[in-house]
């Protein structure tokens, strides 16, 4: 077994833990992924695209990281109970649960959106959240054993001009489930948090579909204010943080991470 670099205590932040990490085929989920297994955890990579997360566990196993890839489409409760499983019987136990799938609308406002669309986001985004955390949940209150829930949330999920309707609403819902679960459960040993990224170089952008033209004009005005783009690595530094001992006082928090965009308004 290749031993990779170890912090300062003398050991990987997340030795011996067992992460799931959806969306884990590209952007910040393969971030998140990457940087678990270098820091000592092991991985099942999410993703509803199943030959880009297997490339995904071939980088990190030359790399003697220890995952294993698993088709999952969040949107089905299915696949998410079955990501979960996978995790407790390929590796014994579940410790972190990320959050990371998603997709965006079209800029819609509320005049243009459509129930389809509306529903298919919500299932994604906010749904397929709870569902993860439900699942993981019970699944420690009932082996009483701790753990951590880390959910993206977006910049969009606290501020009301970076996306369409049915994406921030969507993000905003997902802020009182991070919330409301901490408090539930904060005195069980499960924290949950959130990262509200800003702009991040990703592909998020190809779930993008039919963009409301108006929609899109209204969001722009907030984007140029950004100060730059950000590194999927850098949202990963981040969820490291939230998944290790070091933050053990930190709970029902959303850490914005932004370059300072969204201190302007």
């Amino acid at each position: 077994m290749l031993i990779i670099k170890m912090n300062g205590v003398g050991k990987m932040k997340l030795q011996n833990k067992v992460a799931v990490v959806t969306g884990a085929a590209s952007g910040m989920g393969k971030a998140i992924a990457e940087l678990y297994a270098k820091e000592g955890a092991k991985v099942i990579l999410a993703d509803y695209n199943l030959e880009g997360a297997e490339e995904v566990a071939k980088e990190i196993a030359a790399r003697g990281g220890t995952c294993k890839a698993v088709k999952a489409d969040v949107s089905l409760l299915e696949d998410i109970e079955s990501m979960i499983d996978t995790a407790i019987n390929e590796y014994g136990t579940l410790d972190i649960l990320v959050n990371n799938a998603g997709i965006m609308d079209g800029f819609e406002p509320v005049g243009e959106i459509t129930d389809e669309k509306w529903d298919r986001i919500f299932d994604v985004n906010t749904k397929g959240v709870m569902r993860a955390m439900r699942k993981a949940i019970n699944y420690w209150l009932e082996n009483n054993k701790e753990g951590v829930v880390i959910n993206t949330i977006s910049t969009g999920g606290l501020n009301g001009g970076h996306a369409g309707v049915a994406y921030g609403a969507s993000k905003h819902a997902v802020v009182g489930i991070t919330k409301n679960t901490a408090f539930m459960y904060a005195e069980k040993g499960i924290r949950v948090n959130g990262i509200a990224p800003g702009a991040v170089e990703t592909n998020i952008g190809a779930s993008m579909t039919n963009i409301s033209e108006f929609g899109m004009g209204r969001s722009s005005l907030t984007h140029k204010l950004s100060p730059r783009s950000g590194k999927p690595e850098e949202i990963a530094q981040v969820a490291l943080f939230l998944a290790s001992d070091e933050a053990s006082f930190v709970n029902g928090t959303v850490v914005v991470v932004d370059g300072g965009w969204t201190s302007g308004f």
